[in-house]
This record gives C-alpha cells, sequence and structure tokens, in this order.
C-alpha cells in the first residue's frame, strides 16, 4: 500500500510567522544567504495587501520521536521550497535581522504611503516624509488605532479620514493573509522528496542535497544539531567575511567559538569553502561516502537495508559527522593544508577553477593524516592527487559519484599503491604527448591546463618574459600584464579570429613597461632586438642583456628557440611549438611534486 505522499493547506501569515519564532519551521541561514533585492520584498508585502497569491512553499516534515517517558515529541517542519519568501516575510514584518548574500545582519525595512496605499524600501526621503509609515512591521508590535491616532497627529491636514483607516486597516490584514504550504510526508525518502520538488517547481531546479542535510541538522535538538548548524554557519560566514560579528552569546561560550575565531585574523584567498564544502569534506572524509543523499538518510536514522528509522544509526551518524567538521575547521589542518596547496605554485585564487578538486584534496589529507603517513608523504600524495585531478578533469560536472569510489579505495587501500594506479591509467604517455597537448588547444585563459602551467611557473620560481629578476607570481599575484608573444593586432590584421589570437599559447606574464613597448612591434622585428641588446647591452625591451640568460628565459616560459628565426606568417608553427614544449614543463612540473 503507497503512502500518502503530502498534504496541502492553507495557513495565515501570522501562524507561518510565529511557527518560524517558535522554531517549529527550520529555516537555517546557512541554507541560502538571504539574495533577494529589498524592491523584491516590496514587491511581495505589495502582493499581499493587494491580496494577490504569492505561491506555495514546500516543506518536510521530520519523524514523530517517542521519548522515555512514553510522549510523542512532533517532528518539525523544514523548509524545503520558499526560504527567501519566508525570509522577506520575517524581516519586513517582524523587523528580524537576516543574513544578506555578504553574510551581513540587515534588516529590510519596508515603509507605507496610506494615502496612495504605496509601498517602498525606506529611504533617508522617506524617512523624513510624514506622509510615511516608517516601518511596516510596527503592525506586530503597536495597536492599530495606536498607529491611526499617531498618523493623524502628525497629518493634520488630512481630509480622508476614513480612507487612511481603511488603508492602515487593509495593512493590517497582512497578517491574516493566506499561503499554502505543501508538507511531504516524513515516511518519504531523500529521494522521492527531491522528485516531487522538481515537479513541484517551475523552474525545476535541482534541490540541493547539502540544504536537505543542514536542515536535517538544524530541526535535531536531541543530538545538538543547532549546535552543529552554527558551527558550520558562523565558520563560512567569516571565511567569507573576517570582520563578521558572532553576537551568540550561546555559542561564544562554547568549546567550538575558540575553534573558529582564527579565522578573524586571516583572509582566505585560495579556499573559501562554502556551507556545503565543509558538509561534503567531513562527510565523505569520515564516513567513506561520497554522495550526500546518503547524509541525509544517516541523519534521519535511516537504516539502508530495511530503510526503517533507527535512533542509534541517527545518533552515531551525528557524533561522527561532528568529528569530521571538528578535523575540518581545526586551525592547524585547514592552514596546514592551505600551505601544501601554496608550495605546489598554486598561489592565488585564480589558478584553482575546481573547488571540487580543492575539496577533495583536503579530505585526502585529513584521510591520510588519520592514516597516519609520514608528513612529508602527505604532502607529496596531497599536491600530486591535487595536480592530478586539474589536469585530468576528474571532479568536474557532477562529482559524487567519483568522490564515492575515490574515497572507498583511499580508505581500503595503500595510496601510493591507488595513486600508481590512477598515473597508469590517467597520466601514460598518451596523455603527456597527445591529449595534455590538445588540451592546450584553447582560448579559455582560465583553463585549468593553462592554470597547471602558471602554477608550475610559481613553483619552479620562473622569471617573467624578458624579465632579468621579476617572477611570474609576483606578477599573478600583482594581477599583472599577460602578453601576446605574437602581437594580438596583427594577428587580427591578418584575419585570426579572437579564438585564434587569444590561443593560451600564445600567453606570457611580462612587466607592464616591456608590453607597452612591444605594442604592435612584429614578433621578427622585436625578438631580435632582444638578441641586438643582448650584444650592445643598449636595453630596449626588458631587462635581459645577456643571451644565455635570454635563453633561459625562452625555456622557463616555454617558447621555442626556433622563436629567432620566425616571423608573423609563422604563428600556427609556433602554437605547435609551444603546446608541445608547455606539455613537456607540466610533465616535469608533476614528476618533481
Amino acid at each position: 500500500m503507497s503512502i500518502q505522499k503530502y498534504t496541502v493547506n492553507q495557513y495565515m501569515i501570522e501562524s507561518l510567522l510565529t511557527w518560524v519564532k517558535d522554531k517549529e519551521i527550520v529555516i537555517p541561514e546557512i541554507q541560502r544567504p538571504f539574495v533577494w533585492e529589498s524592491a523584491k520584498v516590496r514587491d511581495l508585502i505589495d502582493s499581499l495587501y493587494q491580496g494577490y497569491p504569492i505561491g506555495y512553499i514546500i516543506s518536510w516534515k521530520n519523524p514523530n520521536i517517542r521519548l522515555k517517558n512514553g510522549q510523542i515529541s512532533e517532528g518539525k517542519k523544514i523548509l524545503i521550497d520558499g526560504q527567501q519568501r519566508i525570509t522577506a516575510l520575517t524581516t519586513a514584518i517582524l523587523g528580524e535581522k537576516i543574513v544578506d548574500k555578504n553574510y551581513k545582519q540587515i534588516q529590510i525595512k519596508i515603509a507605507f504611503n496610506p494615502i496612495e496605499e504605496k509601498f517602498e524600501t525606506l529611504t533617508p526621503a522617506i524617512s523624513k516624509n510624514k506622509k510615511w509609515i516608517k516601518d511596516i512591521s510596527i503592525i506586530t508590535k503597536e495597536s492599530m488605532f495606536k498607529i491611526i491616532r499617531e498618523y493623524f497627529k502628525l497629518n493634520s491636514d488630512i481630509e480622508n479620514e476614513e480612507q487612511i483607516e481603511r488603508a492602515i486597516e487593509k495593512l493590517f490584514s497582512i497578517t491574516k493573509k493566506q499561503i499554502g504550504m505543501i508538507e511531504l510526508s516524513p515516511e518519504l525518502d531523500i529521494e522521492e522528496v527531491t522528485e516531487i520538488f522538481i515537479r513541484i517547481n517551475s523552474k525545476g531546479v535541482e534541490l540541493s542535497q547539502a540544504d536537505f542535510a543542514m536542515s536535517k541538522i538544524a530541526a535535531n535538538e536531541k543530538y545538538n544539531g543547532t549546535l552543529t548548524r552554527k558551527i558550520i554557519d558562523y565558520f563560512s560566514h567569516l571565511a567569507v567575511n573576517p570582520s563578521f560579528e558572532i553576537n551568540d552569546e550561546e555559542f561564544k561560550n562554547s568549546k567550538f567559538f575558540q575553534t573558529i575565531i582564527w579565522l578573524k585574523k586571516e583572509n582566505l584567498n585560495l579556499y573559501i569553502p562554502t556551507y556545503k564544502d565543509i558538509l561534503r569534506v567531513a562527510f565523505t572524509y569520515k564516513f567513506n561516502r561520497g554522495r550526500l543523499s546518503d547524509l541525509v538518510s544517516l541523519l534521519s536514522g535511516r537504516n539502508f537495508e530495511t530503510r526503517n528509522y533507527e535512533e542509534e544509526i541517527e545518533k552515531e551518524s551525528f557524533k561522527i559527522l561532528n568529528i569530521g567538521i571538528e578535523a575540518f575547521i581545526n586551525e592547524y589542518n585547514f592552514k596546514t593544508f592551505l600551505m601544501i596547496i601554496l608550495s605546489a605554485g598554486f598561489i592565488d585564487k585564480k589558478l584553482i577553477r575546481s573547488q571540487n578538486a580543492l575539496n577533495f584534496a583536503y579530505i585526502l589529507y585529513l584521510k591520510l593524516k588519520e592514516q597516519k603517513y609520514p608528513h612529508h608523504l602527505i604532502d607529496k600524495f596531497v599536491k600530486k592527487w591535487f595536480v592530478l585531478s586539474l589536469l585530468t578533469g576528474r571532479y568536474s560536472g557532477s562529482p559524487e559519484s567519483i568522490f564515492d569510489e575515490d574515497i572507498k579505495k583511499i580508505s581500503k587501500k595503500d595510496f601510493n599503491n591507488f595513486l600508481k594506479d590512477i598515473e597508469e591509467a590517467k597520466l601514460s604517455n598518451a596523455f603527456w604527448d597527445f591529449e595534455l597537448i590538445q588540451k592546450l588547444e584553447t582560448s579559455v585563459a582560465s583553463n585549468p591546463v593553462f592554470n597547471v602551467f602558471l602554477a608550475s611557473q610559481c613553483y619552479f620560481n620562473d622569471k617573467a618574459f624578458l624579465s632579468k629578476d621579476m617572477l611570474v607570481k609576483y606578477l599573478i599575484e600583482q594581477r599583472g600584464d599577460i602578453h601576446h608573444i605574437f602581437p594580438k593586432k596583427l594577428l587580427q590584421n591578418m584575419n585570426y579570429s579572437r579564438g585564434m589570437y587569444n590561443q593560451v599559447a600564445n600567453y606570457v606574464y611580462i612587466e607592464t613597461n616591456p608590453n607597452i613597448k612591444i605594442g604592435k612591434t612584429p614578433i621578427e622585428v622585436y625578438i631580435n632586438e632582444v638578441l641586438t641588446q643582448c650584444e650592445t647591452k643598449n636595453i630596449k625591451y626588458g631587462t635581459i642583456d645577456n643571451k644565455d640568460k635570454l635563453i633561459e628565459n625562452l625555456k622557463q616560459n616555454a617558447i621555442p628557440e626556433e622563436i629567432f628565426d620566425m616571423e608573423m606568417e609563422n604563428y600556427e608553427e609556433f602554437l605547435k611549438l609551444r603546446r608541445k614544449l608547455m606539455s613537456e614543463k607540466i610533465r616535469n612540473y608533476y614528476e618533481s611534486l
């Protein structure tokens, strides 16, 4: 017999907001920061005022739990869809502060003009205008008659008092307006809930398993889920905004406040983890599983075989997850991991376009440390795995199945042997000699393979093109110039397409002065003038005045020596030669890690 998957009910806005205040509906702030513009909040309030529908919200009820005294603890409603609308109502009508997309606490104040029956976001000009009620949240704090009386006192010239009274009465009626709630059965598993969400949502947006997990965590008071949620929440806040102030006295008095407060002194660049990243890393590391849907099931106390609820599974899952989270936020772990990535040449976030690769590298660090590998081997293995992941696109797209497959093997097998197996399968001679060269045939400057090439230059302390002293890594840090070796303007004049003249094999980091001086000078002119300056010591381009140093500089930048005999017409030949040298440099880099 199939279960009833959901019920549809209508509730008054005031009931909904009461549930939010009493935490009967769980809306973890971290689930998604509030991203609406204030104008959208204004429009939502106006729709309620006009009596227009504002859509359904969807909740999923936690299972009821029988307590030791025999009583039933009603499961809380976890908000699945509608957070932005409920958060908008919470800040506009209740006057509570919310967390915006920059992790700052704000209140969005909506003003109301009862003469024009118009809503606007509160501005300094409106604040000075007596015709406006400055903040509609006053309707939940003061009586309607008091507000009407004070409005007339400020606006003694009002002629149509009845119309004003009707408008303010209509404003108060907003909290009596109804909103539809689709309540999903607690018996549904995560896959069914996701499928229902997708079918109901007109945009077909896939529901994040991490959002489910955060809701499950926040709703569980029995195993201190609120504190677990706060740890993840505040760590994510501080990672983005170190100046974020934690005004939660309960949390500040817990041991976890001291474990994350170090972030206030840091300015993270390479790795700014979101709540999803923290959950994914902590879960995969400690549970040896890669699918977050499994975490939701475990936190629900589901037995994978019987699909029944078991309290012991729920209890143990919260315990293990907390161990993983504590390992993630540990200052020593986090900073040591970042130093490993930095020392591999990834000195700037823009060189890392795969957060998934970074996440799994941290998982690997934590797992190898747990398995008591020597630090020098952890350093070596994490670097190699991270670079391998970027070169092969191992975690591009949907990573969960690969995460799941990799962590299971890593937890059971000697990592050195596992790495060798993957290298044989993915980094064969054919990869280095053909596939990698093909990957370099691109005009996308953020291409992960090109970024690995730049990381290799940072790792080897290579000098910028035509520079005797300036390191590539300094130019990357200072957002220096990327130069077209074969000048872009001349290639455009030769009718090369954008995708051709912007090939990454035509890119090189260079100091600003020589970049400007070269300008539209043909390759055959400026490169031979550089050769001449090595003989005459009369510097024109860059700072190199010695031929041996020039040859070394070309080698560091993977530029073929054949360039001395090339003209603009040899551009495509140049690209082929340079891609080969870039591939060789990346291989040398990888093997030296």
